[in-house]
């Protein structure tokens, strides 16, 4: 199965597909200010050219109370909305069921976080927009039961789904992830993406903030990318020690365009093979 997004009449489509050249979701974990999401849009996409940029109006699920959460929906949608208009796709978090049509009207991608991929309504009203629906596998959600999120979404007759893997818990604030999920999940017929960065989070490591460990964000992403996947899902900051949320496993802005090349090259060597047989879901 293959997704496909585009911002407009003008802009560059962006494909999802197992057997298709490697695409990009990338942008900050949260919008910090209406200047730095347009700085970093226009700055990933010198790096890159095709893409999906990603932001969160709200970060919901945060560590401590007293934790940047965003600018909220309106004024995190209108912002969005400027950088749609530049040509360039959008995924944006939504944490409740009635932000999805709100949200639909501005953004290509509706993302399902990983803590609440087994909420019915939240997942029924993202797939009633008709937007593409991507749903975060979360930590403690074997790959298998993962289709059973796929199936809520699905059933309101939309089939353009994604589905991401971003680790499993690991005991106490850590993750592992089990590169067999990728071809688990990718049975299902539909795009499966790997999240680089989420996958090296510690959370909770920092008592009132998640940890992380940014050196394995490019080993777990090749890994990934050998197993034969649609896209990867990569959280980038021109200065990560900065970032008013997930600094601590962000990609330094400046690394992502080798890091890019290096993950093409593996991905058209994977992909020049015959087509795979995956397992049963």
């Amino acid at each position: 199965m293959s997704v496909t997004v585009v911002a407009g009449e003008s802009a560059s489509q962006v494909a999802f597909s197992n057997d298709s050249p490697l695409a990009l979701i990338a942008g900050p974990c949260v919008i910090e200010s209406e200047e730095h999401v347009l700085r970093m849009a226009n700055a990933i996409r010198d790096l890159i050219g095709g893409y999906v940029f990603k932001a969160s109006f709200d970060k919901a699920n945060r560590s401590s109370v007293s934790s940047y959460r965003g600018p909220g929906l309106r004024e995190g949608l209108r912002i969005l909305a400027r950088v749609r208009a530049l040509g360039i796709p959008i995924l944006t978090d939504i944490h409740e069921p009635q932000h999805a049509a709100i949200a639909a009207e501005a953004v290509d991608i509706l993302q399902i976080p990983a803590f609440l991929c087994r909420q019915t309504d939240l997942l029924l009203e993202a797939g009633k927009t008709g937007r593409v629906v991507n749903i975060k596998k979360g930590q403690f959600v074997s790959p298998a039961d993962f289709a059973n999120a796929a199936e809520k979404v699905a059933s309101t007759g939309n089939h353009q789904i994604l589905l991401t893997e971003r680790g499993s818990s690991f005991g106490y604030n850590n993750l592992v992830v089990d590169m067999r999920s990728l071809p688990i999940m990718a049975a299902t017929g539909y795009p499966v993406i790997f999240d680089a960065t989420h996958s090296v989070q510690l959370p909770g490591a920092g008592r009132t903030a998640s940890g992380g460990q940014p050196q394995f964000i490019e080993p777990l992403a090749r890994a990934a990318t050998g197993a034969g996947i649609a896209a990867i899902f990569v959280e980038v900051h021109d200065h990560p020690e900065w970032a008013l949320s997930d600094g601590a496993n962000a990609l330094q802005l400046d690394r992502l365009g080798p890091f890019w090349r290096r993950l093409t090259a593996i991905d058209k060597l994977v992909k020049s093979f015959p087509t795979r047989d995956f397992p049963s879901a």
